[in-house]
């Protein structure tokens, strides 16, 4: 009798526990909502498209290391970048596959001018042994994938913008990229003969640090003696770019993210319910078990294949 008790408690078991652990988060950045305020370090804003958040576009995060002054500490800080995929698709796609493909983890930023622009995204501009040892190709490099020019009338060379650096050939744009630092609208194509340059996001956290890695000491004319290597607009010390990263996209208005919420409150609350139903009829059924045996009952009585079936439908 015993032995035929074993099969039904563990059967029972193997279906009420997992019911009772929680399921492991296997959500990716495109589920992951971020709130616009909490975004506190943004660029100075000109009543451009670009100011106002989008419900839903892409959040990336640039992790870098530098250091602002030659006697200054070593700095860390984090850039987020908002992307506009409904503007200019193509480009935002290329810099969002690249990300995803972690490939510019551990490269430095190669060309950094003041109140212009932050420049990184060659592969090649890598540090081999101590900086600036480096690639001789590092600032013509990329990914070997070129893309077309693509300009969209809402976007254009703000403080803060991201824009895609290319050659001569207006569809020679790969994977390096600048961030400005103050406006640039003389790279916009309205005010050029050779089709202007693409933007396709805007800092939302963080210009404080676009602005800082502008500003460090580079090798044009450091110490009053003239250039030094390791070329024009070089950095002295790295300005290591870390990893960037998708982490997000902009969340919804408040309306629509508290109706979102409440919907996901109805659907744990119905969760929970099932689940101590659940419980309930569990242990109901093994106090059965057990008062059938206690009183010498058949267990056979019960309906094994039946009881089975029964967990399959309750499960989740």
């Amino acid at each position: 009798m015993c032995g035929r008790f074993v099969p039904v408690v563990l059967v029972t078991l193997l279906f009420i526990f997992p019911i009772a652990g929680a399921q492991e988060d296997n959500t990716d950045w495109t589920e992951n909502e971020i709130d616009p305020n909490t975004w506190t370090d943004g660029p100075e804003l000109e009543g451009s498209p670009m100011d106002i958040p989008g419900s839903g576009n892409p959040i990336v995060e640039l992790s870098v290391r530098y250091t602002p002054s030659l006697a200054g500490s070593e700095v860390e800080g984090k850039i987020v970048i908002e992307l506009f995929p409904n503007w200019v698709p193509i480009t935002t796609g290329n810099f969002i596959m690249l990300a995803e493909e972690n490939f510019w983890d551990g490269i430095f930023f190669h060309r950094v001018i003041d109140d212009f622009v932050a420049q990184s995204g060659d592969p090649l501009c890598t540090t081999l042994g101590t900086y600036p040892a480096t690639s001789p190709g590092c600032g013509s490099g990329g990914s070997g994938q070129t893309i077309p020019l693509e300009h969209n009338e809402n976007m254009s060379h703000v403080d803060g913008a991201i824009g895609m650096a290319r050659g001569q050939d207006q569809d020679s744009a790969e994977s390096q990229f600048y961030i400005c630092d103050t406006e640039q609208h003389q790279l916009d194509p309205e005010e050029r003969t050779d089709g202007g340059y693409a933007t396709f996001g805007i800092v939302r956290d963080g210009m404080s640090h676009v602005r800082s890695i502008a500003t460090v000491p580079t090798s044009n004319d450091p110490f009053g003696i003239g250039n030094v290597p390791p070329g024009p607009d070089r950095p002295i010390e790295e300005v290591h770019l870390v990893s960037i990263r998708m982490i997000g996209v902009v969340a919804s208005s408040d309306e629509t993210v508290e109706s979102n919420t409440f919907g996901e409150n109805v659907e744990e609350i119905g969760s929970n319910v099932l689940s101590i139903l659940y419980w309930i009829w569990a242990f109901a059924l093994l106090g059965g078990i057990g008062l059938n045996l206690r009183r010498g009952g058949p267990i056979s009585d019960l309906g094994i294949e039946s009881a089975v079936d029964a967990m399959l439908e309750l499960g989740p």
